[in-house]
């Protein structure tokens, strides 16, 4: 489904389903140089069991134009702007890495919008090491290389798929190589750059569900801790044995994780 918002192309999937403004709502929001076919299963679960789905493109990103935006708090007024268009007053809202960051703000700052949020695979902070800002400006592909080395677990990397025929690094590998030069680059900037987070989690009322993978190398558990004690009602859900690309690597786990909440 296209929106227009800002006087540009939204792009949002709907889980294949026809958007009804009746029913409970939620957004999903890619991570860094991603797009909305991440979250094929979930969307497409949600829309078929009650749910309004709206899976965003951020601008720049996959279907969707206009330039990636510059911070954080640009991406979640963008995505309660998205709620506006499409004429709702609340959803869930279900980030994976810089969007699971858009959720919390989004919650934190909007909190009559936002009714839930799920964040996957997160760290509050989420800095960037210098070597992958380095590279990602120069649109050497070298960026997509680390993010990929360090976005699975070490059995993905060999195989381990639960489907046959599918490759996880490199489906997750030339998923970045669509983006746009500059694209990747904004989107670890704003992450690196958004140092509110945990000031944001204190403002936020709603209840809040992690998903964690015990392997990921990027947002490692442990880095949740200030994050979980910030938040007034939280859930963790620790997936054993994947990375940081657990919509990849455990996409049913993460699905039955959301179902608790969304």
């Amino acid at each position: 489904m296209e929106l227009q918002v800002d006087d540009k192309i939204a792009y949002v999937a709907t889980g294949g389903r026809v958007f009804d403004p009746n029913l409970e709502t939620v957004v999903f929001v890619h991570g860094a140089g991603q797009d909305h076919t991440i979250w094929v299963l979930p969307t497409r679960y949600f829309a078929r069991h009650d749910r309004n789905v709206l899976s965003v493109d951020l601008p720049g990103h996959g279907r969707s134009e206009g330039h990636a935006l510059n911070s954080v708090e640009d991406m979640a007024d963008w995505v309660v702007r998205v709620l506006d268009t499409a004429g709702l007053q609340t959803s869930a809202v279900v980030g994976h890495s810089m969007g699971s960051l858009v959720a919390l703000d989004a919650a934190a700052r909007y909190p009559d919008r936002v009714r839930a949020v799920a964040m996957v695979a997160t760290s509050v902070p989420l800095p960037v090491i210098d070597k992958l800002l380095t590279t990602s400006k120069a649109n050497d592909h070298a960026a997509l290389e680390m993010l990929t080395l360090w976005g699975y677990s070490p059995s993905a990397h060999i195989g381990g798929n639960a489907t046959p025929g599918m490759w996880m690094t490199g489906g997750g590998i030339r998923l970045l190589e669509r983006n746009a030069p500059g694209v990747l680059h904004a989107d670890l900037v704003a992450c690196n750059n958004y140092v509110a987070g945990l000031e944001r989690a204190e403002e936020v009322s709603c209840p809040v569900l992690l998903v964690l993978g015990k392997r990921d190398a990027m947002t490692p558990p442990r880095a949740t801790g200030d994050l979980s004690r910030k938040l007034r009602d939280v859930q963790t859900v620790l997936l054993t044995g994947s990375g940081h690309a657990l919509l990849s690597e455990r996409p049913d786990e993460v699905l039955d994780a959301l179902i608790r909440i969304v």
